[in-house]
């Protein structure tokens, strides 16, 4: 073999190997902190502009899937944690999920209007649509017929004002059982009948994964573009961005107030994922106060919370360690973050 040869043998596997590092997909995803972006841009209220000083800042988790190269980064990164692709996407496809991140913010943006407006003593109607499927679990029997998407709107004829209501519905009756599911498929209704399946609670159910489709109208006009974001965490600093713009108070008072959490409709705040990379996202974009969501910890609940920590306990550690100026401040309600923000 010729020196020539040899030299573009090797410069060839080099290639190779850089591309490989570059560019082959691992069978896992790397989180890493995100943006926290101010929120004025982000919802628009008729007759209703953002002049107060301050902004709201909503933080996110960039996600990616990783390569090598960028699995060898996370490794050494603190602030970056390699997950399972199962773990993140649940076994959907990229599109699938992306779907479902979709249909969350929707969601949260449309609880965040409901709890904004009622705090403001603004009017609004809620309607509620049905259940909305986020995934169809592969032992139900309606696999073939109902869709990622989908929207459930009756079960054996009978309509529910909550997903609760379809499950109590649901649990009193015994696998196999047949039921009749009424449900909007790309905005056309159809039906199936299939049996019913034992769930992974041992309860009797349909076996989709499943949230709340709820619709909300407001006499003041509300927009809320959320651009790429997805998920439901925004709840709570979309709550908050739209009531200072309903009632043109200034709790902020010039402050950059970052934050996260889902938002229910009794105004409770939920916990999400990821909170240690939002609090340096946060951070980063100069926020001095950072919203997170509390809850009592407990032997059971710090067994399967991330890092065996609440969100709270991980975002108070992670801004101790590396933003040390920034309060942390514990939120159950909205209401403890409005009061908060008035003292």
């Amino acid at each position: 073999m010729s020196k020539r040869f040899k030299k573009i043998a090797l410069i060839i596997i080099g290639v190779l190997v850089v591309l490989i590092m570059l560019f082959l997909p691992l069978n896992s995803y790397i989180e890493s902190p995100g943006e926290a972006d101010g929120l004025k841009s982000y919802v628009h209220i008729k007759n209703h502009p953002d002049k107060a000083t301050g902004s709201y800042m909503i933080t996110s988790v960039y996600l990616q899937r990783a390569r090598p190269v960028t699995y060898l980064w996370a490794l050494i990164n603190p602030h970056a944690s390699i997950e399972s692709a199962s773990s993140v996407t649940g076994g959907q496809s990229d599109s699938t999920y992306n779907k479902v991140q979709n249909f969350y913010m929707q969601s949260a943006i449309n609880e965040s209007i409901a709890t904004a407006y009622k705090a403001a003593g603004k009017q609004f109607t809620k309607k509620y649509l049905g259940i909305y499927v986020l995934q169809v679990q592969s032992n139900s029997k309606f696999k073939q017929a109902i869709k990622v998407g989908d929207t459930i709107t009756k079960v054996n004829g009978h309509h529910f004002n909550t997903a609760q209501g379809y499950q109590q519905y649901l649990s009193k009756k015994t696998v196999g059982d047949k039921v009749t599911v009424t449900y909007l498929h790309n905005g056309k209704q159809r039906q199936s009948t299939h049996p019913l399946v034992k769930l992974s609670t041992n309860k009797t159910g349909i076996g989709i994964i499943l949230t709340d489709n709820v619709k909300v109208t407001t006499k003041i006009p509300v927009k809320v573009t959320p651009g790429e974001l997805g998920g439901p965490s925004g709840g709570l600093m979309f709550s908050l961005q739209i009531y200072d713009q309903l009632v043109k108070t200034n709790l902020r008072d010039g402050r950059k107030i970052a934050g996260t959490g889902t938002i229910n409709p009794d105004g409770s705040v939920g916990e999400i994922g990821g909170i240690d990379k939002k609090v340096i996202a946060a951070k980063k974009a100069g926020a001095t106060v950072f919203l997170a969501p509390y809850i009592k910890p407990t032997k059971t609940i710090l067994k399967y919370e991330e890092q065996h920590k609440t969100n709270y306990q991980l975002a108070k550690a992670t801004a101790k360690k590396y933003a040390p100026g920034m309060k942390v401040v514990p939120v159950k309600t909205y209401s403890d973050a409005v009061k908060y923000l008035e003292k």
